[in-house]
């Protein structure tokens, strides 16, 4: 059913209800109208990197690993999977009758805020710092979780809109400011790709004001923007109480039904809250009008329409046994593979399984559940921690001595004991080991969302860049034994490496791997599989370089506009081989351009590798100050094996924003650089290659 039939059949059923039955629809725990054989929907789930909260579900990477790697096919892969559990769960839940939150085919995902900067402790819910990049990897989310049949498989929703990043202390009250080249530079772009290109069919308002309004409440973002200029179609709803900030916290209002009406006029369809239970005073009182309330009931029963809700589908013989089913696990454990960067390594991995007698695998992280499955996760029937993984991988061949070190923040693990109780256990595993794996890093409660986060002095923000001090204390004391250590990062964020980078002589990012994530980092330590994930974030040197936590300005912010040397740059990672680009030619194209590069593996381990395009535009002013990325793709190579890809670059990577915010081409001369990293003087120090650079005038300017 395409859409313009699925709103005719929606207007057709809502001008049957009552004003008041129209209204109860449009809270996110909608009734049912039982005399129209309406039944009660809940609109409320999520599936962030798998179906969450509603009982057992394939547990794939959190977003920012995901988002680290660079590749949209798989997550593709990954949504559909998604999708697929999510009806089977749809479909055997309603069997039974059973039509609770987290149940329902709307899921509110995937967030595509840009992680502007690393104290936000909700970044690891996004594919990070890049607009193309997190552009990419939302729409691809979008198409495989809605599909491209006659009945839309799932209904995504691009979260949260607009201009969405911290700190989360004071999201119910800020405002904030953004001038108009940032929001149309970096703060909307992904938007506006998951509307036009994947029609994503819903969009979630932010907590926060931007530029004085609500954003589940403003004109200019909804009606204007969305609606207006970019022809959204879908439902809008808000993030959850938001509307109950407008009078509570915001202040721009005075009543509650002044707020449902405001966020009503707007376009905002339904609440996720219970300020909408006032809508029919807010009628009574002629602050909103029966037209407004039907077209948003409209919209909605349009995207249950369009789910097959009411007159079936071909997804609903989808059974309960594609549930963390061997084919979705498997989809898990390679995009966790594909996940894990490599931000240094001195020779000492892979490690060779024949050449150890034991191994020390300490750290907080090492055998914790919960520093694999990230925020908004679902149950698995089974978790493979790290040390799991490793003892699994060695068998009884090799010693696997552990050693929890120190608790995650606290400064003892056992209540009664005294501080540091952990620390002489864990010198002793290292001592009495060739080598050491040792885990380090956060959690959702130490990075996470406002209320769910342990950390309430922070909200879920980070105060700075460095790990919790018992770790620190940690990563001294097994230094101090002499042994190579081999740091793995379990975390979601830009985590200060200095100490590590000097002392130890690998480090592996993790993220937050996946509750089975412990193989696939096995695999990738011993070698079986090469790591290439690329960072998706700045990792900074300090937080002194950037602006404060509350300024929205860009300047300063992210690989594209910051002016030192990063720690570790957005784009960098190493594999086991030395993949390089031997020539690159740029070709102009009706859509764009392309590049068309010859790379090499030139050592000798197989490996997958992301080729990387960056642009810099020579001849404007209004071109951001660094080469962004505009292109970029993911190629398996075998040792020494030699091959050439193509690279479209879209036309908007030519264009440029001046201070108005409006976006044109502006420039013929181009620089383009082609490699595995972005081209900046840190990533050459850190990789010894550099990008192939090539001059590029565009003969047409369209």
């Amino acid at each position: 059913m395409d859409r313009k039939e699925a709103r005719k059949r929606a207007k057709e059923l809502v001008s049957q209800m009552t004003l008041e039955e129209k209204a109860s629809q449009l809270r996110y725990d909608a009734p049912a109208i039982q005399r129209l054989n309406v039944p009660a929907y809940n609109w409320w789930n999520e599936a962030l990197h798998g179906v969450a909260r509603a009982g057992v579900a394939t547990s794939f990477p959190q977003a920012i690993g995901m988002g680290a790697t660079f590749d949209p096919e798989l997550l593709k892969e990954v949504a559909d999977a998604i999708a697929d559990e999510g009806r089977a769960k749809y479909n055997t839940y309603a069997a039974h009758e059973d039509r609770d939150i987290y149940k329902g085919l709307t899921f509110w995902s995937p967030n595509v805020n840009i992680f502007r900067d690393p104290r936000w402790g909700r970044g690891h819910e996004t594919y990070g710092e890049d607009p193309y990049l997190t552009s990419r990897m939302g729409v691809a989310f979008v198409e495989g979780l809605q599909g491209d049949g006659e009945t839309m498989k799932a209904a995504a929703c691009a979260k949260h809109y607009a201009v969405h990043s911290g700190p989360e202390a004071i999201r119910h009250e800020f405002n904030a400011v953004a001038t108009k080249k940032d929001m149309e530079e970096t703060y909307l772009p992904a938007f506006e790709a998951l509307v036009k290109e994947a029609r994503v069919e819903s969009v979630m308002g932010a907590y926060n004001r931007t530029n004085g309004e609500p954003c589940c409440g403003s004109k200019t973002l909804i009606r204007e923007r969305l609606r207006g200029a970019w022809g959204f179609q879908g439902h809008f709803v808000s993030d959850c109480w938001a509307i109950a900030d407008f009078h509570m916290h915001h202040m721009v209002t005075s009543t509650a039904r002044e707020s449902a009406a405001m966020a009503l006029n707007a376009g905002c369809d339904l609440n996720c809250g219970n300020t909408y239970l006032h809508i029919l005073s807010a009628y009574k009182e002629g602050l909103v009008t029966e037209e407004q309330i039907t077209e948003s009931a409209v919209r909605l029963f349009t995207t249950r329409f369009l789910l097959g809700l009411f007159d079936g589908s071909e997804f609903d013989e989808i059974g309960y046994d594609r549930v963390e089913c061997k084919e979705h696990l498997e989809l898990a454990h390679k995009t966790a593979l594909e996940s894990m960067v490599l931000l240094k390594n001195d020779g000492i991995l892979p490690l060779k399984k024949e050449a150890l007698n034991a191994i020390a695998v300490i750290g907080p992280n090492a055998n914790s559940r919960a520093a694999l499955i990230g925020n908004y996760y679902g149950t698995s029937s089974a978790y493979i921690t790290v040390l799991e993984g490793i003892q699994r991988y060695v068998g009884e061949e090799v010693r696997v001595y552990y050693s929890e070190g120190c608790a995650l923040s606290k400064s003892r693990t056992e209540g009664l004991a005294g501080e540091n109780d952990r620390l002489s256990e864990a010198q002793i595993a290292a001592e009495n080991s060739d080598v050491v794996i040792l885990c380090l890093g956060l959690d959702e409660t130490l990075e996470g969302e406002e209320g769910d986060a342990g950390n309430a002095y922070a909200s879920g923000d980070k105060q700075d860049l460095l790990l919790p001090e018992t770790q620190r204390k940690l990563m001294q004391t097994i230094a101090a034994t002499g042994k190579p250590v081999i740091l793995c990062l379990m975390a979601g964020s830009d985590i200060d490496m200095s100490y590590a980078a000097e002392h130890f002589h690998g480090i592996l990012g993790l993220w937050y791997p996946g509750a089975r994530g412990g193989k696939a980092a096995a695999e990738i330590l011993f070698g079986d599989v090469s790591p290439s994930g690329k960072l998706p974030v700045t990792f900074y040197q300090s937080l002194e370089e950037l602006p404060a936590f509350t300024d929205y300005s860009m300047e300063g912010r992210t690989y594209r506009y910051m002016k030192g040397r990063a720690q570790y740059p957005f784009g960098y990672g190493l594999t086991y081989s030395e993949v390089r680009v031997m020539k690159a030619d740029a070709v102009e194209e009706a859509y764009g351009a392309s590049v068309r590069a010859v790379v090499k593996n030139c050592g000798n381990v197989e490996t997958d590798e992301v080729v990387q395009v960056y642009i810099k535009c020579m001849d404007s002013a209004h071109a951001v100050p660094n080469p962004q990325l505009c292109a970029f793709w993911r190629i398996h190579l075998l040792p020494q094996e030699e091959t050439e890809v193509e690279l479209p670059i879209p036309e908007r990577a030519f264009t440029v924003v001046d201070d108005s915010g409006k976006r044109f081409v502006d420039g013929r001369q181009f620089e383009l650089y082609t490699g595995v990293s972005q081209p900046d003087e840190r990533s050459f120090e850190l990789t010894g290659s550099r990008p192939v650079r090539t001059e590029y005038t565009r003969k047409f300017v369209r």
